[in-house]
């Protein structure tokens, strides 16, 4: 199911809309990361997919990690709006919601929220009937397609 046309958490009107639903293992997490920075070049922000995938990996391994019931899948859903480009991964587990850690440089996990809040112009937590999104938005104005670069002032 699409989008209709202005959804009340992108302000703009969406242009290109793409979502997967994933079974919560490691090899969807490496899909779900593909699929993300293919789906951003495609969509001429070549210069951004390294970026979308990073924080698609980060937020689809916490929705296998914490987020996964047996049975239930997680979704990666990206929103191109004419000035942002919105990545969320839902899963069904809304009572655990996700709080940026303050790992030890010795701890082996923990650091994929500040990764998000690193990259991301904005992120956040939505709750939803079942389960949760957890969203993160890149701002376009530095970035962009290529065929609407030019050197004028």
């Amino acid at each position: 199911m699409a989008f209709a046309p202005r959804d009340p958490r992108t302000p703009d009107p969406v242009i290109n809309e793409g979502r997967v639903d994933y079974v919560p293992t490691a090899i969807s997490v490496t899909r779900a990361r593909q699929y993300a920075a293919r789906l951003t070049a495609d969509w001429g922000h070549p210069a951004l997919a390294d970026n979308v995938a990073l924080i698609v990996s980060e937020l689809a391994t916490n929705a296998m990690r914490h987020g996964s019931i047996p049975g239930r899948l997680f979704r990666v859903q990206l929103t191109l709006t004419k000035t942002r480009l919105r990545i969320a991964v839902s899963d069904p587990r809304g009572e655990r919601l996700p709080r940026p850690r303050h790992p030890s440089p010795r701890d082996r996990h923990g650091r994929g929220l500040l990764i998000v809040r690193a990259l991301a112009d904005r992120w956040g937590v939505r709750e939803r009937t079942t389960g949760k999104e957890i969203w993160a938005e890149l701002d376009l104005t530095a970035s962009l397609p290529a065929d609407r670069c030019t050197n004028e002032p």
